[in-house]
Order: structure tokens, then C-alpha cells, then sequence
């Protein structure tokens, strides 16, 4: 599935749970899509959180 199908499918979602559920409704639905994008990465990535956080200024290691 693409990464644009992906984005369609939470928008509507966030959307449905906007209109339907208000504001609140609308908060959870945020809270819990984000907790599963990170327990998603964690999956398919590894544990290696560093890599998400991208590079600091300043790191020498390479």
C-alpha cells in the first residue's frame, strides 16, 4: 500500500471520527494512530531508536 493510500485512509479517519465523535473522539483517534506508527516502526525496524531520531549537529560518528 502506498505511503499517499495510507495518508488517505488516516485522514479519513480522523475526519470521520471528527465529525461523528467530536473534538475528543477526534483527539483519541490522533493519539492512538501515532501510538500505532511508533509500535509499527518499532516492529518492522528494530528497537534501534536512534535511527528516528535522525542526525545531531555536532555527531562525528558516522
Amino acid at each position: 500500500m502506498s505511503t499517499a493510500a495510507i495518508g488517505l485512509f488516516a485522514g479519513m479517519a480522523l475526519g470521520f471520527a471528527g465529525y461523528f465523535g467530536g473534538f475528543w473522539a477526534f483527539l483519541l483517534v490522533l493519539v492512538l494512530g501515532a501510538a500505532g506508527l511508533v509500535v509499527g516502526r518499532f516492529l518492522e525496524d528494530g528497537p534501534d531508536v536512534r535511527e528516528w531520531r535522525g542526525p545531531r549537529s555536532g555527531d562525528r560518528r558516522r
